[in-house]
């Protein structure tokens, strides 16, 4: 169903709106006990503001009907298009209220509703970032209006009900307002926050209680006490490692304690993980919720496990940094995003049994840094966001990983000491308030007394990312570090040589360039492998010298520091991307080293940038060659004890190459030998049999057989992506209309669709879509979600052999609107660096 256009909020609209009205106040009243009845799609919602405005304002609402509004006791007209409640007249202080309808979500905007098909029972959560809390109550959706809120919410009896504070009162619900049974729960009023991190989880969700606690500081002493709590659904309860999540959550409260100097405010400390989730994770106060993906149904690999950890430590690092001080407008969005990435990866490695976290943030969050940055769309951390759509999309690789990495510099420009000083005087100065850049680089100049204005320009307000390269001044000469941009870097370049079997840094030399004309070169002196920024302290692509590249070719999995074997990792993968280095011999690197990586983030980065360099960097004369090759690869990979790392990468060359289906049935029905270290659990074997339908070696009835094994949430969702991947015109024709038009499919069901749709690459299926594909793309986002326009978008772009078709329907459509815009010239941009690297190769 098409929103209308007052949905899009604007910077300029919403800062006029903060100036006039001021709010003192909500109280929210959510009755959910329809629930569970799938033919209710609706929910009651009341909300009583308490504000002090003159003249005309609005309360933002997305939902299925206003029923009623009234000012100081008055009922008043309703005035309401769909998107904004019209408040006509005020007077100073006012109490306005709002009785509406909303509608449960499937597409994780708003209050999703989610049936476990393992025992029916119903489940609610809210997300809400950047502006989705208006589908569940009328506000003010801005995130410079904070206000504190008391939630009173009706559910089904037995069913635990969650929200940022503790329960204050647990009643009965009266009986001509509810279902029989029903309860009636008011919590706690919250501190000042911004509507967007409100939360109300509601259903039978199982939970594992604890608690933290830490003398208080001051004169009074005392303990400060945080009740914790870790929930998911029942039926996955047997998969929850709670104590696992609350002692990371126990060492991160320990560490911000003392970092931040400034006592942990919220109360209590519930994270919820739950179905269908768009995000990884949001730092609602005092009710965190997590994508359900982080509950291991099966075997996870070490990089998984301090994945999850670095989550919950950035959802922490957000309980100061976003939601005790949070920024004015989403320009700033990078103030909380890039401060919890980065202190989330600081917490990790210096609280948690994850002490090289910053390795998997070197490889895997800046290399989504480099790739954003890259692209036409590319953006100042600072960015310019004019509206809610751009909003939307601006959570993205710059906003998060550049910006954590920028961090990362200029601690090392101003002192750790100087920084988390300045970050004190940051929240004591503004707790509870709103803020800019500007506020913030006061505090951190006072802090290291460095005048951080150049700093800000150079690194906060510009675009790009630049390339750090060795030079010999003169044929045999000395090694020189050079740059391609004008920022300052202050970095390591590390001298690496053979000791008996293992390549050991046998000097580091400290390096800082300028940018400018008078920068002095810095020579390096000779070894077999020199790696720039070996530290990770800048923001920066690297390139390897043809003597360290030979090296690398020779001995990558003899590089014993793992952050080193990230670096090159690294620049080899951005070459690369650059064209300029010959796909052909990173995967040879692969192939030779990939079994020798003991980090497995490292590994995981390594295989995933194999299959991408297979299917989208090789050129075309040779893709099907390498895709054999590669297969073999994994194949013997997983039969030498390769692991779960291999298992997954075999899964993703199967799917393109069909010279080991024989050996993948064997494994799945049982009449071949499993390899030591693997266990196929469910996850893994749907991977395998997605694999197999896609290569026409797997039909309905198999994919039936193993649904049945495993008629599951995750199966359903598994099984639906399988049957799309078979590689038959009609599959593709059905799975794209129900993709298209099926508003009733939730997100995770889109991605499914998507997913198998694409399985395969068969372009020779595919192709006859993409005229349809350009002509729909407004339709698609005037008519649903922005999430899940964003999905089908993204999904569906065709992977064609010219970007012609791009470039005629951006041309032709100047006025689409800018966040569709953005999407469909980023893809393009992806085929047409894609398209330059195989011609440079073929």
């Amino acid at each position: 169903m098409s929103e209308p256009t007052t949905a899009n909020l604007t910077r300029d609209e919403t800062a006029a709106r903060s100036a006039q009205v001021t709010v003192l106040g909500y109280r929210v009243e959510l009755d959910v006990t329809g629930a569970p009845d799938a033919a209710v799609d609706g929910f009651p919602t009341a909300v009583t503001v308490e504000l002090e405005a003159d003249g005309d304002t609005w309360l933002d609402f997305l939902g299925a009907s206003v029923e009623a509004v009234r000012i100081d006791g008055a009922a008043v007209p309703v005035e309401y298009d769909g998107a904004r409640i019209a408040l006509r007249n005020l007077h100073g202080r006012s109490t306005v209220r709002v009785e509406a309808t909303g509608r449960y979500s499937r597409s994780g905007e708003g209050l999703h509703r989610f049936v476990d098909p393992a025992d029916g029972a119903t489940y609610l959560y809210t997300q809400y970032e950047p502006a989705d809390c208006r589908r569940v109550f009328a506000c003010f959706e801005q995130p410079d209006m904070k206000a504190p809120f008391v939630f009173e919410i009706t559910a089904p009896e037995g069913w635990e009900v969650i929200s940022n504070r503790e329960a204050a009162t647990t009643e009965p619900a009266a009986a001509e307002h509810a279902s029989p049974g029903a309860v009636r729960v008011e919590f706690a009023p919250t501190l000042p926050i911004p509507t967007y991190i409100t939360a109300v989880v509601a259903g039978p969700y199982h939970r594992v209680p604890g608690e933290w606690s830490r003398p208080s500081a001051g004169p009074d002493g005392g303990t400060l006490t945080v009740p914790l709590g870790v929930l998911c659904r029942r039926s996955l309860a047997e998969h929850l490692d709670a104590d696992a999540i609350l002692e990371v959550t126990r060492q991160g409260l320990d560490f911000f304690h003392d970092a931040f100097d400034y006592p942990y405010p919220w109360g209590k400390y519930d994270q919820v993980f739950v179905p269908e989730y768009n995000l990884g994770a949001m730092e609602n106060p005092g009710c965190v919720t997590f994508t359900e993906k982080y509950v291991f149904r099966g075997d996870a690999t070490r990089a998984q496990y301090e994945a999850r950890a670095t989550t919950i430590l950035h959802e922490m690092a957000h309980m100061w940094f976003g939601d005790l001080v949070t920024m004015r407008w989403w320009d700033d969005l990078w103030l909380k995003e890039s401060f919890a990435d980065y202190m989330g990866t600081l917490a990790c490695a210096e609280a948690t049994e994850f002490t090289e976290a910053w390795v998997a943030f070197a490889e895997r969050r800046k290399a989504w840094a480099y790739r954003q940055d890259q692209l036409p769309t590319t953006h100042p951390i600072v960015a310019d966001i004019v509206d809610l759509e751009a909003a939307k999309l601006n959570f993205d690789g710059i906003t998060y990983a550049k910006g954590a990495a920028v961090l990362k510099q200029l601690v090392a420009y101003v002192g750790r000491e100087a920084f988390l000083d300045g970050a004190r005087r940051y929240f004591r100065a503004h707790e509870y308030g709103n803020t800019t850049l500007t506020d913030l680089l006061a505090e951190l100049s006072a802090a290291s007394g460095r005048d951080l204005d150049a700093w800000a320009r150079a690194w906060l307000q510009t675009t790009g990312v630049a390339t750090l390269t060795l030079e010999q001044d003169e044929p045999g000469g000395e090694t020189v570090a050079a740059q391609s941009d004008t920022r300052p870097h202050r970095f390591g370049a590390g001298r690496y040589e053979y000791d008996r079997d293992a390549l050991v840094c046998v000097g580091r030399a400290d390096v800082e360039l300028s940018g400018t004309p008078q920068n002095a070169p810095v020579r390096l002196a000779a070894a077999p492998l020199i790696v720039l920024n070996d530290d990770d302290l800048t923001y920066a692509k690297t390139r390897l010298d043809a003597q360290s590249l030979a090296t690398v070719e020779a001995g990558l999995s003899r590089v014993a520091d793992p952050l080193a074997r990230g670096q090159i990792w690294s620049a080899l993968w951005n070459a690369v991307r650059d064209g300029d280095l010959d796909p052909a011999r990173y995967l040879a690197v692969v192939a030779r080293h990939a079994r020798g990586e003991t980090n497995t983030a490292l590994l995981a980065s390594a295989l995933a940038n194999a299959d991408d360099a297979v299917n989208r960097y090789v050129p075309a004369a040779d893709r099907a060659h390498r895709r054999a090759a590669w297969l073999e690869t994994a194949w013997s990979a997983v039969q030498a004890g390769g692991g779960l790392p291999w298992a997954r990468a075999l899964a993703g060359a199967a799917s393109v190459a069909d010279g080991r289906a024989p050996g993948i049935r064997a494994l799945l029905d049982g009449s071949g030998p499993v390899p030591a270290g693997l266990r196929l659990d469910p996850d893994l074997r749907w991977s395998l049999w997605t694999a197999l339908a896609a290569t026409g070696y797997a039909g309905a009835a198999e994919l039936g057989a193993e649904l049945a094994a495993d008629d599951t949430a995750s199966g359903r969702t598994a099984h639906l992506r399988a049957l799309a991947a078979r590689p038959d015109a009609g599959v593709k024709q059905d799975a794209r209309r129900r993709i298209l038009d099926d508003v009733t499919l939730t997100n995770d069901q889109v991605d499914a669709l998507i997913a198998g749709f694409r399985a395969g690459r068969r372009r020779d299926l595919l192709a006859e879509y993409d005229d349809a594909y350009f002509a729909g793309l407004t339709g698609v986002w005037r008519g649903r979600s922005i999430e899940i326009a964003r999905r089908i978008v993204l999904g569906l772009f065709p992977a064609g052999e010219s970007t012609d078709a791009v470039d005629g329907w951006l041309a032709a459509h100047p006025d689409a609107p800018g966040a569709l815009r953005r999407l469909v010239i980023e893809q393009g941009d992806h085929l047409a660096r894609a398209l330059r690297v195989r011609a440079t190769w073929g």
